[in-house]
């Protein structure tokens, strides 16, 4: 009995692909998603990582739009000044808890988005702020500087699938020194 339940807790098979703990692990080690979502998306692309990384980048959109309703009461301001002192932005991103709010995950995306809108210099955050020819002034839409594959939108709704709350950009300030 002790060797039929250690064997399940090391691999799931599933149509034949067996899924390995060590598979979830890298799964889960690459996108910050919970064990169960990541043996789940495995399962569901048949043991095919990059196909997993798909399929939960597509529930995270679905998760962020359920949660979409909900009331932001916590958040963190970041900042990031570039080493030459001449340029920095301080974002707002909100999320529904404190706990949330002084995660480490948490600051730390804050302070990505803060460093991404010091290096783009957006105009605008959201789509509807912006005119059809300024779209790509559009923090919310723009790639991310540090994995252009990937939207800052792409980036919020990974962090709630990964957190379980709604989070958002409520504001950003960009500051430069005029020359």
């Amino acid at each position: 009995m002790k060797v039929i339940l250690a064997r399940r807790a090391m691999s799931f098979s599933t149509t034949g692909m067996e899924i390995t703990t060590e598979l979830i692990k890298e799964l889960r080690d690459k996108t910050g998603v919970s064990v169960m979502q990541c043996k789940k998306a495995l399962e569901e692309a048949g043991g095919d990582i990059a196909k997993a990384v798909a399929v939960l980048a597509e529930r995270s959109a679905e998760i962020a739009s359920k949660k979409s309703d909900r009331t932001l009461g916590a958040g963190v301001v970041s900042s990031y000044i570039h080493a030459t002192g001449t340029v920095g932005t301080l974002v707002e991103l909100l999320c529904e808890t404190d706990f949330v709010a002084q995660n480490e995950e948490f600051k730390k995306l804050a302070r990505d988005i803060a460093m991404h809108a010091t290096a783009t210099n957006p105009q605008f955050l959201k789509p509807e702020e912006a005119g059809a020819d300024s779209q790509s002034e559009v923090l919310l839409i723009q790639p991310f500087i540090k994995n252009p594959e990937v939207t800052i939108t792409n980036l919020i709704q990974t962090a709630v699938q990964k957190f379980g709350e709604k989070i958002e950009v409520s504001r950003f300030v960009r500051y430069s020194i005029s020359k």
